[in-house]
């Protein structure tokens, strides 16, 4: 900004930043005793989520904002597996089999309908594959 003789303000204007954001300097010292505290937790509680370890803070006396402790716990990455589904193994269909004779192979099957009345019945049937 010295270069081209503008203020401060003007030059932040120009850009569209805040003039706090350039005289910001992160203190990252703060979080440290929340990264222990919580990777204390981790250690010892390996099932625990975000919601019981903050429980578990908040019961040891330790006050922080809940909002700042989500933001370490995600920047740790100490966010719980999730298992995955069991998938079933791949099927080989196999092309069905054709009856070369009658009897060898038979086929039930239990049915059910109404009548036009309203009463409603059911069949067993049984039938060769042949």
């Amino acid at each position: 900004m010295t270069e081209h003789q503008t203020s401060e303000r003007r030059g932040c204007r120009i850009i569209g930043i805040s003039q706090s954001l350039l005289h910001y300097r992160p203190n990252a010292e703060r979080d440290i005793p929340v990264i222990e505290a919580l990777q204390d937790l981790a250690h010892h509680y390996p099932a625990y989520g975000f919601g019981l370890m903050f429980n578990k803070l908040r019961q040891a006396g330790l006050s922080w904002n809940k909002k700042r402790v989500y933001r370490i716990y995600c920047r740790l990455k100490l966010n719980l597996r999730r298992k995955g589904k069991k998938r079933l193994p791949n099927r080989n269909p196999q092309p069905l089999a054709v009856p070369i004779n009658m009897n060898p192979c038979w086929s039930v099957d239990f049915m059910s309908d109404a009548l036009m009345d309203g009463r409603r019945f059911r069949l067993f049937n049984v039938v060769d594959d042949f």
